[in-house]
């Protein structure tokens, strides 16, 4: 079955996302600014990155912060059970949105080039997470991490490092159908086609 044949409200999901990474951003200094600002963002020439974070194989990124809903092709979000096209939203971080096969579900992709240590700066914020669950996804750093733990209603935020500098996020908001139980792992799925994609973009 696919991952996210029941896939959550978009609206719910684009606002978790966007509240995770605005708190990420208030507690590190390699962004600057807030996630709705990014006239600031000004990248570190060599950020200090944990070793066992580092990125062995960086991915290109550029279509990804340019064009967020081109993270998937449209084979890719139909094996998902997601439904093309998805709905870019406006500001920072730059987000797309895509509903399920069951309308009520969704699931939301996008890059916070403001935290500039890419996953380093998601494992700094450990203690200020409800959940936080280290997690390779495609042989890429990643963790399972939010500041609620809404993964008993259907919601699970993943970040993966895919540049030593810059991590994605996939929120998902599952309300409905037998995959709400498994939001972190129906996040997980995507978050592997994700990864699948830049690999053929590279």
């Amino acid at each position: 079955m696919p991952a996210y044949s029941s896939y959550p409200h978009r609206t719910g999901a684009v606002l978790i996302l966007t509240a995770v990474a605005a708190g990420l951003l208030a507690g590190c200094g390699g962004g600057g600014g807030s996630a709705s600002d990014n006239s600031s963002y000004t990248p570190n020439a060599s950020p200090s990155v944990d070793p066992s974070l580092k990125v062995a194989a960086p991915l290109p990124t550029q279509g990804l912060l340019e064009n967020p809903c081109s993270a998937l092709t449209d084979a890719q979000l139909k094996d998902l059970g997601l439904v093309s096209p998805g709905k870019a939203t406006q500001g920072q971080p730059a987000l797309c949105g895509w509903s399920g096969e069951i309308q009520e579900n969704h699931v939301n992709v996008g890059a916070v080039p403001q935290n500039n240590r890419g996953i380093s700066d998601i494992y700094d914020q450990k203690s200020r997470q409800a959940y936080f669950q280290p997690v390779t996804v495609g042989g890429y750093p990643g963790v399972l991490a939010d500041t609620q733990d809404g993964r008993a209603s259907g919601s699970c935020t993943l970040w993966v490092g895919i540049t030593d500098q810059l991590a994605f996020a996939v929120a998902t908001s599952i309300t409905t159908g037998e995959n709400k139980a498994n939001s972190c792992t129906s996040a997980q799925h995507v978050g592997e086609a994700v990864i699948e994609h830049l690999k053929g973009a590279a």
